[in-house]
């Protein structure tokens, strides 16, 4: 109750509209705490759990917005978070089904540039400003990869899909969303490789993105090869920082799943969590672990989740129980 009070005391005090600031040292913790195979089964539970079993409270808890239903506010969803004493952290999805590989039949990313959810994404915008506490946003995860239905690959190139994310924020601007903090979140690695699907040419501009983030993961499915977070984070950082000069970064997913009879899962998550607090890369000022469970097409079942190990919850709680890792957000005045 105590750190809901503290949420609410944004309201009160009238700083909504202030962005979500870098701590000076160290980097704030948050999490995706297992919002279910949906990515949006949210409750004030989920965060409380997580929270209990990590020993850690988190400054935001992450979730997913699909658009399946139509483009509305998630407002049970941040409200549930907000009661649980973190900040909502939205994952805008523009799609209509789970389809992967191809454009979304409907939310294709020129159908947003050309005003046709106009009338929607500002009554979003209209009750996100009405939430009045702040709000993290991020539109289209992983633009660079070739999964998604917003990706460039299938919409035409990378332009599109930069203007389709910023008419969707000069609408929040124009409606005076001022809570929201923007994000902008890629993947470690372009798929597919090439000079026209760089990071450069998705970026909206740093008059538009507040934060830049990545993800990076180990193994997603058993039997997939293990790739080092810092091996991962020494080869996308250059191109991260050129994005802009000042903006801070984000670690928005890291994860890697558990093999029984192995030590990965707690090497991986050991080696993550210890290049973070070396400050190798002072830049990057937030991480968010990817806390979940899932079936995969192939029948084989992924277990990311932290206490699918012992080990690895004990090597987490043991390194996020150190002050370098920040719990409370700073909002600018």
């Amino acid at each position: 109750m105590g750190r809901y009070i503290v949420i609410l005391f944004f309201m009160a005090s009238n700083i909504y509209g202030q962005k979500l600031l870098p701590p000076v040292n160290g980097v704030y913790h948050s999490a995706f705490p297992d919002m279910g195979p949906t990515e949006d089964v949210v409750s004030i539970k989920n965060v409380q759990e997580f929270e209990i079993l990590t020993g850690k409270d988190i400054m935001w808890a992450y979730f997913s917005d699909n658009w399946f239903d139509g483009i509305n506010f998630p407002y049970g969803e941040a409200d549930a978070i907000r009661k649980a004493g973190s900040i909502p952290f939205i994952r805008m999805m523009p799609r209509s089904d789970w389809t992967e590989g191809r454009q979304d039949p409907v939310y294709s990313l020129q159908n947003i540039i050309d005003g046709k959810f106009d009338t929607e994404l500002r009554q979003y915008a209209q009750d996100a400003k009405k939430f009045s506490t702040p709000l993290l946003i991020e539109f289209g995860t992983e633009m660079n990869g070739d999964w998604f239905p917003w990706s460039g690959t299938y919409n035409e190139g990378p332009i599109v899909f930069r203007d389709a994310y910023r008419h969707i924020i000069d609408i929040f601007n124009q409606e005076g969303a001022n809570n929201v903090t923007w994000f902008f979140h890629v993947n470690d690695y372009p798929a597919p490789s090439r000079e026209g699907n760089s990071l450069k040419a998705y970026y909206p501009g740093d008059d538009y993105i507040d934060w830049i983030g990545v993800s990076i993961y180990g193994a997603q499915e058993p039997g997939e090869q293990y790739v080092q977070f810092s091996d991962v984070l020494d080869d996308v950082i250059a191109e991260l920082s050129d994005l802009s000069p000042n903006k801070p970064l984000a670690i928005l997913e890291f994860g890697a799943v558990d093999e029984p009879g192995t030590n990965n899962q707690s090497e991986w998550v050991r080696n993550a969590l210890n290049y973070i607090t070396s400050d190798k890369y002072p830049r990057i000022k937030a991480i968010s672990y990817w806390h979940s469970k899932w079936s995969n097409d192939n029948g084989s079942v992924s277990d990311m989740r932290l206490d699918a190990s012992s080990e690895t919850l004990q090597i987490y709680t043991d390194i996020v129980s150190s002050d370098f890792f920040i719990t409370k957000p700073s909002f600018s005045k």
